[in-house]
């Protein structure tokens, strides 16, 4: 479960298309050509263009379970106690130092990252663990305050190309960092980005460890959906984006995650209007998922497509997203990733079994009123038709899934600071609440979350 994330790539329904009414963005076709600028032939050199900075998060939510909903944890006496209500509460910061890269044809650079979590809420009852959003022990004693490298690789550069070798980001269909925590994901194992053309780049990967956003050690990559904590040696995606119009963007990629599965994913985004007047986004995202090698989690076959139309007029947005899963298990995805890009992945991703999504989404942009930075945000989710009856392997628990249904709604605000000493600080605060039938796995709860993010330099 996920919140609310604009991550829809699009493309336009012709018939409604006339519906925008100003001057039209740029239909143009956009030629495949070389890039004009080549970073390489720019770089300053190890020392000259080095950088040190990071950011400190406060991050904090509240939720309460409903109806049957409880957490379990572990007493000092050793025995379980269960609780209504969780509380995690930390102060995530991470502080990034990243070279230059040195001159040459072929230029070198580092990047290391240090991340330190300080436990601002320590009750065994409260955080309810072990190992839920604050790291603990194992009999469920917070662990007060932690560090570890969150990132720390070697980058060769060529032209526009860049091989990175150790621990890094990466933000694919498939494969991408989670930041929704105190503090992200990361990955380890070697990517390689080239663009070197205007509007064609291409990206590919290969991980077998995962540091989660929530523990010390690196570990496997595990499915975030099945049912046995199954593991996986190695994780690899590959794939392309490409501009053929000054609108429209497009994006093909491919994974293989052995012994789990291959997974295909098409997206596009198309603009068109003017957003002064009216304009219109839409998105499609498509998803082609089979099993694999020696198939952990047995048989998969699954298509899970989203389609989201986008209406904005000066400061207000309204989005509508379908989404459809045709497959009697979960769409899947890679644990500690947002390898998820459809419409409809909010605080649930309406993932289950043959199960068939809509969400309504409107955002106020206070820029247009005098108050740049503010935005409020409302919207509502409702899923149905979940069936996991037909299913016959063993790798997803979904056999009791007969026609369950689930909605939520959020109610959220946002604020950038524009200027001063602390530009471009954040402070994000969002309510959202869950509601499913019995056999639905996201249960029944409310959560408020407050979030405050402060960037900062020191070179």
């Amino acid at each position: 479960m996920k919140p609310f994330t604009s991550t829809t790539l699009a493309l336009t329904l012709g018939a409604l298309c006339v519906t925008a009414q100003a001057d039209p963005a740029s239909q143009a076709f956009y030629p495949l050509t070389l890039a004009s600028a080549h970073a390489q032939t720019e770089a300053e050199g190890l020392i000259e263009g080095q950088s040190l900075g990071g950011t400190t998060r406060n991050w904090f939510a509240h939720e309460r379970g409903t109806r049957d909903t409880r957490w379990g944890y572990y007493k000092r006496d050793g025995s379980r106690g269960s609780t209504d209500r969780r509380d995690n509460w930390l102060q995530g910061t991470i502080l990034q130092y990243n070279s230059g890269f040195s001159q040459g044809t072929v230029g070198f650079a580092a990047e290391v990252a240090g991340y330190n979590a300080i436990a601002l809420e320590q009750g065994r009852s409260s955080v309810a663990g072990p190992n839920n959003r604050t790291l603990t022990h194992g009999d469920g004693d917070v662990v007060g305050q932690w560090s570890k490298l969150g990132l720390a690789n070697l980058q060769a550069r060529i032209s526009n190309t860049t091989l990175t070798a150790g621990r890094q980001n990466m933000d694919t269909p498939m494969i991408a960092v989670i930041g929704n925590r105190a503090l992200p994901s990361s990955f380890q194992g070697v990517s390689l980005h080239s663009a070197e053309f205007d509007n064609l780049s291409f990206d590919l990967g290969s991980f077998d460890r995962v540091s989660p956003r929530t523990e010390q050690s690196l570990s496997k990559f595990r499915s975030e959906n099945s049912a046995g904590g199954l593991e996986t040696d190695r994780a690899s995606t590959f794939g392309a984006s490409y501009q053929p119009l000054r609108s429209l963007t497009t994006s093909l990629f491919a994974a293989k995650v052995d012994d789990f599965w291959n997974q295909y994913y098409f997206g596009a985004t198309h603009e068109l209007g003017d957003s002064e007047q009216l304009s219109l986004t839409t998105g499609l995202n498509y998803y082609k998922t089979r099993d694999e090698g020696r198939s952990k989690l047995g048989a998969i076959d699954n298509n899970a497509y989203s389609l989201s139309l986008g209406l904005r007029h000066q400061a207000h947005s309204l989005t509508v997203g379908y989404q459809e899963i045709d497959g009697n298990e979960f769409f899947d995805y890679l644990h500690e990733t947002n390898g998820i890009f459809l419409a409809n992945s909010l605080f649930s991703d309406y993932n289950g079994p043959n199960e068939k999504s809509l969400s309504l989404a409107y955002v106020l942009d206070m820029a247009p009123y005098g108050v740049p930075g503010l935005k409020f945000n409302l919207y509502n989710a409702r899923g149905w038709g979940i069936d996991g009856t037909h299913y016959k392997g063993t790798g997803y628990d979904v056999k009791g899934m007969d026609g369950e249904t689930h909605h939520e709604w959020s109610a959220g605000t946002t604020y950038v600071l524009q200027d001063g000493p602390l530009k471009n600080s954040s402070i994000r605060a969002t309510y959202t609440t869950h509601r499913a039938s019995k056999g639905q796995a996201d249960g029944n709860q409310d959560e408020l979350r407050v979030v405050t993010t402060i960037p900062f330099n020191i070179l």
